[in-house]
């Protein structure tokens, strides 16, 4: 991966229109916004980073600075993307979900620090003593002890009421709250309480709840909802030279996690709402002092939310009631980025001084990776508006791609270095195929293809490599699981299961042949 120098040149052109500002002034109020030369920068971002289409806004206060559309909503029929293009918001979803959450609160339907179990009876954990002790602050600010264990949800067939309820068969990978890890199933739990609690799904409660008060007209909690509208983006991605179409992926079972999607002016007035904490229209939708708790931060994030060991983003990172919470060259930054299949989002805005960006792209991460451009893009943006010399994010995020993919290398070298050398499987190819299943990750299904054996659970496939003896590797680049596979033998030989890493931070998962195993 090269190393991007289309800013430099840029930034120079622009540097005479901008304030030059040190740590004091970094304090002051910023001056009026200058956004010329905005268009070019941000087209030129597109082509660095191939991504076809963007929806970009900024607003400070109550006033829209910038909404528009840049590239395509459809790359093959070259249909322009507008501020009413709808794009796949991810994981900026889970600020919505903390929401219904403190609206209930505000209510005292719920408590933020009673257990969870209050509510749920039926919510167990594979920690009991976590399980017992969590709160739905717990739920929404990353604390479970939980690791991510996407594979559950990813590509699979499972309901949101069956996935709640293998949660007791996932192992963490530490004490409840004793550090922040990321993970989408508690936030899906989140979603379960709030429709417990209200008797209406997490869906309707976001549409009445939060899309229907701010006249998010647009927005919708489906794909297939969206594919139905008059102006939607497409997915893409980046893969061997080419920007090519990608199929769109269901989160409707993981929903208050990542589900909904929306266009640039939508969440541009979801953004005035936050940075008003929780009013709108002289209304107050949800208390200043639950919006508050909300963008406060509770855990600290480990190596940082963004950008890690950068010094503008500090002295530190944390993490609130879905959102994050860090600093920002002297300001205080609320932040968060979401992504799927063919999308990656990005909001963030700055509390006290009422400004706020969204980026939304039609580029992501199918393959597990990231495109940086709307994480580079809504900083220089910010930089710009708060009358800051912006920094080059866009190189920033090129140098630690590279480093990843050159840790990624050398971790690859280093596995490859380990295999043993003129071995062969102890059974025939065919002798491995069948089911074999788990508890919590059902049925997983090793068949054979063209190349060798194939791994599948549900919609999430991929071809295998052996390695040695019973040893088998994913295929680079996999979505959600990767590693090897070990099939086991009973005492006559006969294949009887195989253990997969479905997460690395915990053991291998032991899937048991349902069939009865060939001798």
């Amino acid at each position: 991966m090269r190393r991007s120098r289309f800013l430099s040149p840029i930034l120079s052109l622009l540097a005479p229109v901008l304030l030059v500002a040190g740590p004091i002034a970094a304090q002051a109020k910023p001056a009026a916004p200058d956004l010329k030369g905005v268009d070019q920068v941000i087209t030129a971002m597109m082509a660095e980073f191939h991504v076809p289409g963007l929806g970009v806004g900024i607003i400070r206060d109550s006033q829209v600075v910038l909404a528009k559309g840049y590239g395509y909503r459809d790359l093959e029929a070259k249909v322009p993307a507008t501020p009413r293009t709808l794009f796949a918001i991810g994981s900026n979803s889970k600020s919505f979900t903390a929401t219904l959450l403190a609206m209930l609160v505000d209510e005292g339907k719920i408590d933020w620090r009673k257990p969870v179990r209050t509510w749920l009876p039926d919510f167990e954990l594979y920690d009991d003593y976590a399980g017992r002790n969590m709160t739905p602050m717990d739920l929404v600010s990353h604390v479970s002890g939980l690791p991510r264990h996407d594979a559950l949800w990813y590509g699979r067939a499972f309901s949101r009421d069956q996935i709640f309820h293998k949660l007791k068969y996932l192992e963490p990978s530490t004490s409840f709250r004793n550090i922040w890890q990321y993970n989408n199933l508690m936030f899906l739990s989140a979603g379960v309480l709030i429709e417990r609690v209200t008797g209406k799904s997490w869906e309707e409660q976001v549409r009445g709840r939060i899309f229907t008060p701010l006249g998010m007209d647009r927005a919708t909690t489906s794909v297939t909802d969206m594919a139905r509208s008059d102006d939607f983006s497409w997915a893409y991605d980046y893969k061997d030279g080419k920007v090519i179409r990608i199929p769109f992926r269901s989160l409707d079972a993981v929903g208050p996690a990542g589900a909904i999607n929306a266009s640039v002016e939508d969440m541009l007035k979801y953004v005035r709402f936050r940075m008003h904490f929780g009013e709108w229209g002289g209304k107050q939708l949800v208390s200043a002092k639950q919006d508050s708790l909300m963008q406060t931060g509770r855990a600290v994030v480990p190596g940082g939310w963004t950008f890690q060991g950068v010094p503008e983003m500090g002295p530190a990172s944390t993490y609130g009631l879905g959102l994050a919470v860090v600093g920002y060259r002297g300001h205080k930054l609320v932040i968060h980025g979401g992504g799927i299949d063919g999308f990656i989002s990005q909001m963030a805005w700055l509390p006290e001084e009422k400004i706020g960006v969204v980026i939304l792209s039609n580029t992501g991460n199918s393959g597990g990776g990231g495109n940086p451009l709307p994480n580079a893009l809504a900083l220089y943006l910010m930089d710009r508006m708060l009358g800051l010399a912006p920094l080059d994010w866009a190189g920033k995020a090129h140098e630690q791609a590279v480093s990843a993919d050159s840790t990624e290398k050398a971790d690859r070298a280093a596995e490859l270095k380990t295999r043993v050398a003129g071995t062969s499987p102890s059974h025939p190819l065919d002798d491995y195929v069948g089911k074999y299943e788990d508890v919590a990750y059902g049925i997983l299904e090793i068949r054979r293809g063209a190349q060798g054996l194939e791994l599948a659970l549900d919609d999430l496939k991929t071809p295998l490599e052996h390695v040695h003896y019973d040893v088998f590797a994913i295929a680079p680049g996999a979505p959600m699981i990767e590693g090897r596979l070990t099939f086991g033998l009973d005492e006559k030989g006969a294949i009887t299961s195989v253990s997969v890493p479905m997460d690395h931070s915990v053991k291998p998962i032991v899937f048991t042949r349902v069939a009865p195993p060939k001798p």
